[in-house]
């Protein structure tokens, strides 16, 4: 049965507004800035700090300074405290949240690489929202009442998601094969809606069967 959904996206496509409202339709928790919240908690640094550092890689500069300090750049090596809290340790933090909360079920998670995370369990169904460009300029002109802001986040977040996705993951974003299917926000949110609890209804009744 599935008891969690792991919701992708592009930026601008609406997804967190969804997520509440399917999660709320559920009666399930939704992780979304409360995942945030919690890697915040955990790493006992300020949210801020996870915000600037969540689906992205850190400069350059300081990758090529841990591996040639750490000989590596693997996310197994020893960090402790806000000074060393880089996207190593982000995304660290990010897994063992996100499968805490898979353990428990009945959860919608929104972005963090919970779809990659998750892909190998059959009880997590996995969409991708994507949309038009001008739809997700007009929604983040609302967000940010400048148009100049908003072509800045639109064409910037979804590049390092995409670097960020390659750097941890090693595939193209987005994974094509992470996700039972890729839904076009623009049609509407009762479309979305529907068609993820249609997609759920499906794979339940597909279970029950065998």
């Amino acid at each position: 049965m599935i008891k969690i959904i792991a919701i992708e996206r592009e930026f601008g496509c609406t997804a967190s507004a969804i997520a509440e409202t399917l999660a709320k339709r559920l009666g399930w928790k939704v992780l979304d800035q409360t995942l945030t919240e919690e890697v915040a908690r955990i790493g006992q640094v300020a949210r801020a700090v996870v915000e600037q550092r969540e689906e992205c890689m850190d400069p350059l500069l300081y990758r090529l300074t841990k591996v040639f300090r750490f000989g590596s750049h693997e996310r197994s090596l020893p960090v402790s405290g806000q000074e060393v809290f880089d996207a190593d340790r982000v995304v660290e933090l990010v897994q063992q949240v996100v499968e805490e909360a898979a353990a428990t079920g009945n959860c919608v998670i929104v972005g963090r690489g919970s779809a990659y995370f998750l892909r190998k369990r059959t009880d997590t169904l996995r969409v991708f929202l994507f949309a038009p460009r001008e739809f997700k300029l007009r929604f983040l002109q609302t967000q940010t009442q400048n148009e100049a802001r908003a072509r800045e986040l639109l064409d910037s977040v979804d590049r390092n998601r995409r670097a960020f996705v390659k750097h941890y993951f090693a595939v193209e974003w987005p994974y094509r094969p992470a996700y039972h299917a890729m839904l076009n926000s623009a049609l509407g949110d009762d479309f979305i809606l529907a068609t993820i609890q249609n997609l759920m209804d499906a794979l339940n009744k597909k279970e029950a069967s065998l």
